[in-house]
């Protein structure tokens, strides 16, 4: 089935506009200075496999090594990520979050999940229910588009 010509636009520009409602509404909740979309990205992917090197969470990131260098070199500063040298190869470090960066992580995930649950429930039933099955669709895409990084 060929989809409708402005269905990618239309898709694109809902899910940017929702991450930037969300991540404006957050920061005001949120202590601390705010973090740039990369640098948030790159802590997650640190929380979600502690251990990671610098060129595995470039290509879990689909960004060039020395941009998640940089971005390292960041967070280390601000006490968010700690890098460890690999037992394995000690040339290359492991990389982990911090106990403070896992604090403001679940203080803007609890934000985030609370702001999107409040405007979910202000919808109609139906809306909820066509977002629910939707969600397996868009999942599916999300993998696609990793298979052509």
């Amino acid at each position: 089935m060929t989809p409708p010509p402005d269905l990618a636009e239309r898709l694109m520009s809902a899910v940017q506009g929702i991450r930037r409602v969300v991540r404006r509404r957050v920061r005001a909740e949120v202590p601390g200075p705010p973090l740039p979309g990369a640098q948030v990205e790159l802590l997650r992917v640190v929380d979600r496999l502690p251990g990671v090197g610098v060129a595995a969470a470039a290509r879990e990131l689909s960004l060039a090594g020395n941009s998640v260098s940089t971005l390292v070199n960041l967070l280390v500063e601000a006490g968010l990520l700690r890098r460890e040298v690999d037992p394995a190869d000690r040339r290359a470090a492991q990389l982990q979050v911090t106990e403070a960066a896992r604090e403001r992580m679940a203080t803007w995930r609890k934000a985030r999940t609370g702001l999107v649950s409040a405007a979910l429930t202000r919808l109609s039933e139906e809306d909820t229910v066509s977002i629910t099955a939707a969600l397996p669709a868009l999942e599916k895409l999300m993998d696609a588009l990793k298979e052509e990084a």
